[in-house]
């Protein structure tokens, strides 16, 4: 059965695409999959992650929405791995490899958003960068620490998959473009449905380049791609696509993003994740046997982070309420 599938591989993908047969392999050997790939054997691995299963419960930009139709982090997620795989799709390159990047991407994302990784990089001696958490909960902290043992090409994409990142393969590239891709249209629908901006408070201009709707622009922007990479090894957008694209970015930044609205109750979330984090610093035993066990091998400011960052939003909020306020002693 996997043989069919690289059979295909080599006759119908791209000679820039990176190929299941000529990956690096992994950091331990392992007998293969007599049906999967490597990277779809990836993808499994991922997705029966418990890292993955929490992220339908982090903020994408939304604290605690109103409504079941707001991005969550997971939701983003699956839309990361969309864009890519149809970016793949059209330039013949490994949907497979893009579609396990996408889907750990944001695996060591945050609590509270991009907010809550700010938050962990100011308090860390370490620094907190989330796509390098991402890379520390698959080589890591998955499997009660024993790691997924992923390939090097899923491994490279998670790592670099942020703007100034420079991925391996192409493919990366492609999840690299459908992150700020996905982000960036699916966070202008929410907003509109949150009533921070309407539609017609988006640039004209931007606009009537990119497309109207959601759909239209994701549409515009990989035919975009497909237009400047197709059959070159490449994965770029036209530069006045691209160049479109920062300047609606830099739109959502100064009317979104950045509002108080949209912020609404981030500091004191991160009051929070501060108190909680000094809090789990002066007091490790608290933290559950597994976190603990990371102390022999990893300093406790490392270990606390892989702690917070592994939380939901809401259980974070359950958790400081758990520690600091106070319980009722009677019953009326």
């Amino acid at each position: 059965m996997k043989e069919r599938i690289l059979q295909k591989e080599e006759a119908f993908l791209s000679p820039y695409a990176q190929r299941s047969r000529l990956s690096k392999g992994r950091m331990k050997s392992e007998e293969p999959c007599p049906m999967r790939t490597d990277f779809q054997r990836d993808r499994d691995r991922i997705i029966h992650t418990k890292a993955f299963r929490r992220l339908k419960n982090k903020t994408q930009v939304f604290f605690s929405p109103e409504g079941d139709h707001y991005r969550t982090r997971l939701t983003h997620t699956l839309d990361v791995s969309q864009v890519a795989r149809s970016i793949c799709r059209n330039l013949d390159l490994n949907e497979d490899l893009a579609e396990a990047i996408a889907l750990g991407h944001d695996l060591g994302h945050t609590p509270f958003g991009h907010a809550g990784e700010n938050c962990l990089n100011a308090l860390c001696p370490h620094g907190f960068l989330h796509n390098e958490q991402s890379l520390r909960v698959v080589d890591v902290l998955e499997k009660d620490g024993r790691g997924l043992n992923l390939t090097f090409e899923v491994r490279d994409g998670i790592l670099n998959h942020k703007r100034d990142g420079k991925p391996a393969t192409l493919e990366g590239r492609a999840v690299s473009l459908a992150d700020r891709i996905a982000y960036l249209n699916h966070d202008i629908d929410d907003a509109v449905r949150a009533g921070i901006l309407s539609e017609s408070d988006l640039p004209v201009d931007l606009i009537q380049l990119l497309g109207r709707t959601p759909s239209e622009r994701i549409n515009r922007m990989i035919t975009s791609i497909y237009q400047c990479s197709a059959g070159q090894n490449k994965v770029e957008m036209q530069p006045e696509i691209y160049r479109a694209m920062d300047e609606l970015r830099n739109f959502m930044f100064k009317n979104v993003y950045l509002t108080n609205m949209t912020k609404g109750e981030e500091k004191r979330a991160l009051n929070m994740l501060e108190v909680l984090y000094t809090y789990f610093k002066a007091n490790p035993s608290k933290m559950p046997e597994f976190f603990r066990s990371l102390l022999s091998e990893y300093d406790i400011d490392r270990v606390v982070c892989d702690y917070l960052s592994s939380m939901s939003d809401r259980y974070a909020v359950f958790l400081f309420q758990e520690i600091y306020v106070p319980k009722n002693f009677f019953k009326i």
